[in-house]
């Protein structure tokens, strides 16, 4: 202690000389970054803070969540730069900015990925490849999701759809929505789309395991034990294990006549194009299918349900769409409890009566029966064919759709049938404006160029804000923040505008499943109205989180869900 200073004296001191040498560091940091702008552009860098040493503003933005983004906009501008998990970014809003950027792939700028994604899911992906590389996978990859691709999913993802509704309305509690909309996307992705062999037990174990890859795709490049790093691979390691083989059965079997799900078109389009792919690209393509398909379109389809859920006036202009194109009808005389299907035929006698349980009884008997897709243990394709009677008056047309009698109900609906339904289209539009699943993306600028007045550095990263710019087009004539179906309607400025709305992406890098994951949204909203009304289990509604997608906090959207009845048709 100096001479002649006390201890609160020199306690004071001491705190001084700290936070003068904090703010040194800081300086040196904001210093450190303002020298990295390119020198030979005359452009300054854009506004914002690269927040503390080292650290960034990563904290901030891991607490603030979405309003981070939005505080810094408002504050500097649609273009500001930050500090975020050990790089600067420039975060971009504003459809002309974007549209820069996503037409600029390849040129401008190249996509971008944590270390950690790149090593688990591998190197042989759409994901991660760039310039020529990325347009031969592409191209590739174009057969799976291609209209006679999709036709022939079609009929298989809605009886999937079907039969997991119905067991929702058979809970006798409160289901957790995102949970189930996981099970139904995934059993979606990995049965339909990949045509893996499954009994009930290993899609469980199946997802589980996916699950885990995921929740540690965006981690800390550390190999070590425990590390999130070290549970993803371990993940990677079981799956591609059991891909394996999967694939070497469906390479041995080579019947001609079964080639309708994703992995028979990538192997037959690899041919055509030339190229042979190898076990490793196989399995690395496959995991990459499920990891494209299975998160966003869980997180988008409980959007649906909960937007749907606040807007009973949007439901009851879907049912009167349908009506008028003579999908739905209401099935008067279906009794409020459903009859009993054959969904374990192969070792129930089938010379029984049929019964009508409880709701209770009949989601365990439905608990315990295969899934959809199944006819027997192993077999991917054969879709489960309940046998009912021409006089059964099930409850709920989705039995009715499942075991293909018909009691003025839906039945199989086509490509081109999804197209007539335009109000739908506008539903399912909204919603993906109103709560994109994912938020933004992330580039690496490949050299210096402009944008808003701005110079962006060479080997910075740059990220666009989905959400963001949607939320405060200009262009959007109706409140942005509201729910309104209408404003992609006919003659609407907003329907033709094409960065303004880019829930899919844009550009080289546009999301290739689009038009796939639109029609499991479409169906699933088909579904909803048709047989089910749902409400809410909680006081309130749970807010909802945005990153690494949007979802309810905590998985906090607890619903009842009960089997359309007769009269109720406008309640949701």
């Amino acid at each position: 202690m100096p001479a002649g200073l006390s201890w609160p004296e020199a306690a004071a001191l001491a705190l001084l000389a700290l936070a003068l040498l904090v703010a040194l560091c800081r300086h040196l940091w904001a210093l450190r970054w303002s020298l990295s702008r390119d020198r030979a552009s005359a452009l300054p860098l854009p506004r914002g803070s690269m927040g503390w040493p080292f650290f960034g503003e990563t904290l901030h933005w891991l607490l603030q969540g979405s309003r981070f983004h939005s505080s810094r906009r408002e504050r500097y501008g649609n273009v500001f730069k930050t500090h975020l998990l050990g790089r600067p970014v420039v975060r971009v809003t504003g459809a002309e900015n974007i549209r820069k950027i996503l037409l600029g792939e390849h040129t401008l700028v190249s996509t971008q990925w944590p270390q950690s994604t790149q090593i688990i899911l591998g190197s042989h992906t759409l994901l991660g490849s760039i310039g020529d590389l990325h347009r031969q996978r592409r191209k590739i990859l174009a057969r799976v999701f291609s209209r006679a691709a999709l036709e022939s999913y079609l009929p298989r993802i809605q009886k999937v759809v079907s039969w997991e509704l119905r067991g929702w309305c058979m809970e006798p509690g409160s289901i957790a929505v995102y949970s189930s909309t996981k099970t139904l996307t995934f059993r979606i992705a990995a049965q339909i789309l990949l045509g893996l062999r499954l009994e009930e037990k290993q899609f469980k174990d199946l997802a589980k395991t996916f699950e885990q890859l995921v929740e540690n795709l965006f981690s800390l490049p550390l190999n070590i034990p425990f590390s999130g790093l070290r549970k993803g691979i371990k993940a990677r390691d079981m799956l591609h294990e059991f891909m394996e083989k999967a694939i070497q059965e469906k390479l041995q079997r080579n019947n001609p006549e079964d080639h309708s799900d994703a992995l028979d078109f990538i192997i037959n389009s690899a041919k055509e194009h030339g190229k042979e792919f190898t076990m490793q690209e196989l399995k690395e393509s496959a995991i990459e299918l499920i990891f494209a398909a299975f998160f966003t379109t869980a997180s988008a389809s409980t959007s649906l349900i909960l937007l749907l859920l606040k807007h009973p006036s949007v439901i009851e202009k879907i049912r009167q769409e349908l009506m008028s194109h003579e999908l739905y009808q209401q099935c008067e005389r279906c009794p409020a409890g459903p009859c009993l299907d054959t969904l374990n035929a192969q070792s129930r006698d089938r010379e029984k009566p049929l019964l009508c349980p409880t709701a209770k009884d009949a989601h365990k008997d439905q608990s315990q029966s295969l899934s959809p897709t199944e006819e027997g243990p192993l077999q991917p394709h054969a879709s489960l064919e309940p046998t009912l009677p021409q006089s059964c008056p099930c409850a709920g047309p989705q039995l009715r759709a499942l075991s293909g009698q018909s009691c003025c109900c839906p039945s199989d609906i086509s490509l081109e049938k999804l197209s007539c339904l335009r109000y739908l289209d506008c539903v399912i539009k909204e919603v993906l404006r109103v709560l994109p699943p994912v938020s933004g993306g992330y580039r690496t600028a490949l050299q210096t160029f402009e944008l808003d007045g701005y110079q962006i550095p060479k080997g910075w990263s740059v990220m666009y804000s989905i959400r963001d710019t949607h939320e405060t087009a200009a262009v959007y004539q109706s409140p942005p923040g509201g729910f309104d179906p209408d404003r992609f309607g006919v003659g609407r400025p907003e329907a033709a505008s094409r960065f303004h709305y880019i829930p899919f992406g844009g550009g080289a890098r546009s999301c290739i499943g689009k038009e796939l994951a639109q029609a499991i949204l479409k169906l699933l909203a088909i579904e909803l109205v048709s047989t089910a009304h749902w409400e809410l289990a909680t006081p309130s509604y749970p807010a909802m989180q945005t990153v690494p997608i949007v979802h309810p906090v905590d998985d906090g959207l607890q619903l009842y869900f009960h089997p359309l009845q007769p009269g109720r048709g406008s309640k949701a």
